[in-house]
């Protein structure tokens, strides 16, 4: 799957570094942080690539209007402004900056810990109108407490590593990263359950999703230990906000640094005045360190996709992570082919019987890619979604499982034909199955067997070819020659197999045919014309 990106639209502000990255790739780059939705809406299409931070909403509608767009970039951690479902749906890779703003995020969810600790932020304030409020501001150390940290990625390492200088003891959850990682810096892993109760503090760093929401509530602060305070500077609606002011209220929860809202800016202060409430306009990420190193990354990135050299960061695409080496590229375009030209071969109008297998040693790791670049060129070919959709790696796993089409993948180290490493394809089954073999010679794919006619010089699976059945006669091939020499056609090569007294062959084009074959003058059975 090869990206172009001829224009990329920047919509957010963001730091200039990231605009000169992609200028001097020969990209022409946009930067408007003024677009309105619909005046967004009315300029997408003419852009291959979008770069937003956090104020761009990338809705559905957006989505639906960018007839050219191939990446989403957002330049920091999480993706929960952009409807990544419709964009996977259309085949435009989402993509984000997870390491960016690591360092900034970690250090300001340890400064709301620390401030949180001593009543900072009060007592400075107290000073500055005027009063020595020594006594009121009786503080706590933090060494002894107990940190409990929700989300052991990226974020949540730092704090612990940070916090624990502070001599914190750190305990934590994360529904991936399990103990046997966690242990290695110094976090005991323990279900959320049995987390609660140990908290002195408590602070999340896991994405905003339907089993995140309101993670933290009025519930779990009863379960925790009186007074515990909390901390949120991922994302808004991981602590239930009405839940949290009400243990606020009543003193259950101690304290609370919150850099996040469900709504930014809040249309409601009430929470963020609170007098146990330290709150800040969404920091986190908000560094000169971070913003640079953000939008030199989102450029990078962007540019190593083009380049075809590295896929990070992205958020909808699994099977391009293995798909763009110069190793795998010729497979992803071979699998493709077949799956193209299963499309056009088999008799069910939606097969839904389709087993896949590689063979060799240097597929052996390739299911992450090759069912995917099969369905591609499947769908591709049988025009399944008349809505103007593109099939490619990113969106032809989820079309074809809505349609009820999968890919059984299987890997075998020894290939029954000549071939080291070769794909396999059954599509269907009984008398109505279709089998397909094919491999690379050079860089180049090429049909090894198409039922079970195996080619002696297996013909190019690329550019416009004619496949055609033509039963037991043996004639049929020079008369079909002379019938595409007459329409015009520019033969590069050809080749057939007879097994069985069943020919099947292929004959490759310089440029797709543009008038129809006569088969009763050629003796053709069936033929069809592909462009693969």
């Amino acid at each position: 799957m090869v990206i172009t990106l001829k224009k990329v639209l920047i919509s957010d502000e963001i730091d200039e570094k990231c605009v000169q990255i992609l200028q001097k790739k020969g990209i022409e780059v946009t930067k408007n942080t003024k677009l309105s939705k619909e005046q967004l809406i009315n300029e997408i299409a003419k852009y291959d690539g979008l770069i937003v931070r956090s104020a761009t909403k990338v809705t559905a509608d957006v989505i639906a209007a960018a007839s050219n767009l191939k990446i989403i970039g957002r330049a920091g951690t999480g993706v929960d402004n952009i409807d990544c479902n419709a964009a996977t749906q259309r085949g435009i890779i989402v993509m984000n900056t997870p390491g960016g703003n690591t360092l900034s995020a970690a250090e300001h969810t340890c400064a709301l810990i620390v401030t949180m600790s001593r009543d900072i932020p009060n007592a400075a304030q107290s000073m500055k109108e005027g009063r020595w409020d020594r006594k009121k501001y009786m503080g706590n150390e933090l060494n002894g407490k107990t940190l409990a940290i929700v989300g052991l990625g990226r974020i949540g390492k730092e704090v612990a590593l940070r916090m624990q200088s502070f001599g914190m003891k750190t305990i934590g959850y994360d529904p991936i990263i399990g103990g046997d990682v966690s242990s290695t810096y110094n976090v005991d892993w323990l279900p959320l359950e049995e987390l609660w109760p140990l908290a002195d503090y408590i602070t999340v760093h896991t994405p905003l999703i339907p089993q995140t929401k309101n993670l933290i509530n009025e519930e779990v602060f009863n379960k925790c230990k009186r007074g515990v305070r909390v901390v949120n500077c991922a994302r808004g609606g991981i602590i239930d906000e009405e839940g949290l002011y009400r243990s606020l209220e009543s003193g259950q929860c101690g304290g609370a640094g919150l850099d996040v809202f469900v709504q930014e800016p809040p249309t409601d202060y009430k929470l963020a005045q609170h007098l146990r409430v330290i709150a800040t306009p969404h920091l986190g990420a908000s560094t000169h360190e971070a913003q640079s190193r953000v939008a030199v990354e989102i450029a990078e990135q962007f540019i190593d996709l083009m380049e075809g050299v590295k896929l990070f960061g992205a958020i909808n695409a699994p099977a391009l992570t293995n798909a763009l080496s110069s190793e795998t590229q010729p497979w992803v375009q071979l699998a493709a082919g077949l799956g193209s030209l299963a499309s056009a071969v088999s008799q069910e109008a939606t097969p839904d019987n389709i087993k896949l297998t590689a063979y060799g040693s240097q597929l052996s790791n390739s299911g992450s890619f090759l069912p995917a670049a099969f369905l591609s060129g499947l769908l591709k070919s049988r025009g399944v979604g008349d809505n103007g959709l593109n099939f490619n790696l990113v969106n032809s796993p989820v079309v074809a499982k809505e349609k009820g089409v999968q890919v059984s993948f299987n890997a075998e180290n020894k290939s029954p034909l000549s071939f080291d490493n070769l794909i396999s394809v059954t599509v269907g089954s009984g008398n109505k199955s279709v089998v397909l073999s094919g491999s690379i010679s050079g860089t180049s794919p090429v049909l090894v067997q198409i039922q079970n006619s195996t080619f002696p010089i297996p013909p190019a699976l690329q550019g416009p070819v004619i496949i055609y059945s033509a039963g037991n006669d043996q004639e049929v091939l020079p008369k079909l020659t002379g019938e595409l020499l007459k329409a015009g056609a520019q033969i590069s090569s050809l080749s057939s197999s007879t097994p069985n007294g069943c020919t099947w062959g292929v004959v490759n084009l310089v440029s797709p045919l543009s008038s129809n074959l006569d088969s009763t003058t050629t003796g053709v059975k069936s033929f069809l014309q592909l462009i693969i």
